[in-house]
This record gives C-alpha cells, structure tokens and sequence, in this order.
C-alpha cells in the first residue's frame, strides 16, 4: 500500500502544470549557475596552475553547485509539501484517505516516498550535468558521490519536515509559508551562531551537509539527517492518529 500512495502522489505531481514550470526553472537556474562557475574556473586557471596542489574542478564547480541546490531545494521543498496533506483536507479528499483501510504509518511513508522519488529524479540531473566536465578533466568520484548522498539526506530532512506542518493545517500556503520559515530560520540561526558548540549547529541541516559538501563523509551527520526525518515523520503519524480519534 506504501508504493500504491507513493505512485499516486506521482501521477498528482506530473499532472501538475506548475510542476513542470518549476523543474524547468530549476533547470535553468542549475545549468546557469553551473555554466558561471565553469567561468571562473577556466578563468583562474593558469595561477592555479602554479601552485603545487592545486584545486581541481570538483571543489571549485561542482561543490558549489551542490552547496546552491541545498538552498534551493529548502525554498523549493516547502512548495511541494504544503500539498501533501494540506491541500487534501481543503479539497475535503483527505477523510476518505483516513477512513480507507489504512494505517497512519503506510499514508504518511507512501506521501513521504512519492515526493522523495520525485526530487530525486531533480537531483540526479545535477551530477549528470557535472559529469560532463569528465570529458575535458579528472574528477573526484568519492567527493560527488558524497555530495548526492549529503543531498538526499538533506532533503528527505526537509521532506519529513515539511510533511509535518502540512498536517498541522488545511491551508496548503500556510503550510508552504510554515515549512519554510522553520527551514530558513535553522539556517539563518546556524549562520548567526558565533560559539562552535552553538546548538544551533546540532540542529540545523544545512550545516551537517557542509561536511559532505567537502567531500567528508561523518557517520555524525548521517545520523542527524535519519533521526531528524524520523522525528517528524512519527510526528506525522501522531497527529493523523489523532485526527482519527477526534473524526
């Protein structure tokens, strides 16, 4: 039943014209930002030729394209998930999801698993295009790899996140509005936390995905992201099980 709900988010998201607006922005924002980056590297790249260890072409263009899809996927993310349960309860389609012979656990990993294999379908045309520099340079293989992982630890952080406030309201912008400032402001108090041992570090996801981004993989920040999409994700399950308790 978890693949039946994930296949019909979707069926949902595709049929959506604005869904294809936004992964045509997106696409344009990635290859615009890519094709900027590849510009200043090509540009500095006869004084880096003089240093004796050199940066090559993956920590220079591709972890920064990474580093900017991680901020946009937190603006982005918000928008799909104010629809997942939000939307539902306004169009009055979501009490004949709670009254279906299913448990709160299958609706919400179903809404959860559609909308990550949607944005993981957006994210994998990120190393796709990186790779084509392949074809001039030498890559680091381990440091992309950790960046797509890093990556979609951190969106399902956001997934799992957003989920959440779309049942906490019948209003999908409410919703969006909801996700997005929890999201920004983790990052926003990452940012302005002077102390290393803030715990706005712990519990901001942006920040246990700088790790990745540099090519450092720490089981600390795998954690982080598992338990942090788990938390909300039983968070989730909670209230639906309340919402069939009170009707």
């Amino acid at each position: 039943m978890i693949r039946l709900i994930a296949m019909r988010e979707l069926k949902s998201l595709f049929a959506l014209p604005s869904t294809w607006f936004m992964l045509a922005a997106l696409q344009f924002v990635f290859a615009w930002f890519f094709l900027a980056r590849l510009e200043a590297f090509l540009e500095i790249q006869p004084q880096l030729a003089q240093l004796a260890n050199p940066p090559g072409v993956t920590i220079t263009v591709a972890a920064p394209v990474f580093n900017m899809a991680a901020l946009l996927l937190l603006m982005l993310t918000p928008m799909f998930t104010m629809r997942l349960i939000a939307e539902e309860r306004r169009n009055q389609t979501f009490a004949l999801l709670l009254s279906a012979p299913l448990g709160s656990r299958q609706i919400v990993l179903g809404k959860f698993l559609g909308l990550m294999i949607f944005l993981s379908l957006l994210i994998a045309d990120i190393p796709l295009m990186l790779y084509t520099l392949a074809l001039g340079t030498s890559l680091d293989h381990g440091m992309l790899l950790g960046n797509m992982l890093g990556l979609l630890l951190l969106t399902a952080s956001y997934v799992a996140l957003g989920l959440y406030v779309s049942a906490l309201t019948v209003q999908p912008l409410i919703a969006a509005i909801g996700a997005l400032c929890v999201l920004a402001g983790l990052w926003l108090a990452d940012i302005g936390a002077a102390a290393d041992d803030s715990p706005w570090h712990l519990i901001s996801p942006l920040n246990h995905f700088q790790n990745f981004n540099v090519g450092l993989l720490d089981s600390n920040d795998a954690v982080f992201f598992l338990l942090f999409s788990s938390f909300f994700l039983l968070l989730t399950m909670r209230r639906l099980d309340n919402n069939r308790s009170y009707g």
